[in-house]
């Protein structure tokens, strides 16, 4: 189970580190296209980047849902376990809650960065933000939330403690 876990945990990072690379990537090569200018607006696009944002994009949709299927997986495996601890119930509820909020700023962020390039012309607006570049970041935070996650999840709660039926009538 340990090296099951360890290699949805090794493939999810993977998944969100390229999706953030490739963000990233798509942000340098919008930057690389010559800007046109008409009075106030600004006018460009880049089908290269385009392409690497909706490849992002995607890796960081797998990403999150193999994090999130198998994670409930794990979690209904090791139920008793999660049981025992209170503590790791409410650290793996909380970076769950982290990583779905991350998704759900990052992959929009992805989706407007990758649709601004979308058009075969170049499109025209008064401000470009970098929406590819802060995907792909949010995409690295997603991996991280991720990872405490499946960290909080696999710890062995109660390692070290003495049970109360193992005292065999120890009163204090």
């Amino acid at each position: 189970m340990a090296k099951i876990c360890a290699f949805v945990c090794f493939s999810v990072l993977v998944m969100d580190a390229a999706a953030g690379i490739l963000g990233i990537e798509a942000q340098l090569a919008l930057n690389k296209v010559k800007h046109r200018r008409m009075w106030v607006y600004e006018c460009k696009g880049s089908y290269e980047a385009f392409k690497l944002g909706l490849l992002a994009s995607v890796l960081l949709a797998l990403a999150h849902l193999v994090a999130n299927v198998l994670g409930g997986c794990m979690c209904i495996f090791l139920a008793d376990q999660l049981d025992k601890s209170r503590t790791n119930r409410h650290l793996s509820f909380a970076f769950l809650i982290f990583s779905w909020i991350t998704m759900a700023i990052g992959f929009p962020t992805l989706i407007i960065g990758m649709l601004e390039n979308y058009k075969t012309t170049s499109s025209c607006a008064i401000l470009h933000h970098p929406f590819l570049s802060t995907g792909g970041i949010l995409c690295f935070i997603h991996s991280l939330f991720c990872l405490g996650f499946y960290i909080s999840v696999i710890t062995a709660p109660g390692k070290g403690k003495i049970d109360a039926s193992d005292q065999k009538g120890l009163d204090l």
